[in-house]
């Protein structure tokens, strides 16, 4: 059965070409780069769990402003099977590094981030929301 995953796509106020990517502390994908996020909890809200995960991962307080879409996430290798639910926002706050998931946060341009191989379908989430800024 699959599980429930948010994204967030997160950029600091005014900037939407600059965004925020974590590196994986954990399994799978240990070591890439990725969006910050998670499963939803049960009985939970996808803003709500959203909200949660970017704190809980950065810090930051996270303002959704557009949902960018739904991406299916099937990795076997991984035993990993979840339908993601990206949205996008600004950033406010401090971050703070959480290493027990995160071994690291930066701050990229979405040039950047787009030539990266980052895990889960993130580079797909990606090249959604560069579409969406170009239309």
């Amino acid at each position: 059965m699959p599980k429930a995953t948010v994204a967030a796509i997160i950029h600091p106020a005014g900037d939407r070409r600059t965004i925020l990517l974590t590196r994986r502390n954990v399994s799978p994908f240990n070591g890439l780069w990725c969006l910050p996020g998670g499963h939803i909890e049960d009985f939970e809200l996808a803003e709500t769990a959203v909200r949660r995960e970017v704190k809980e991962e950065t810090g930051l307080d996270f303002a959704p402003e557009a949902f960018v879409g739904w991406f299916e996430e099937i990795f076997p290798e991984h035993r990993f099977h979840a339908v993601a639910l990206a949205f996008a926002g600004a950033g406010s706050g401090a971050l703070q590094e959480q290493p027990e998931e995160v071994s690291e946060m930066a701050w990229f341009t979405l040039d950047d981030a787009l030539s990266m191989q980052l895990a889960f379908t993130h580079n797909l989430v990606l090249q959604k929301y560069a579409r969406s800024l170009d239309q």
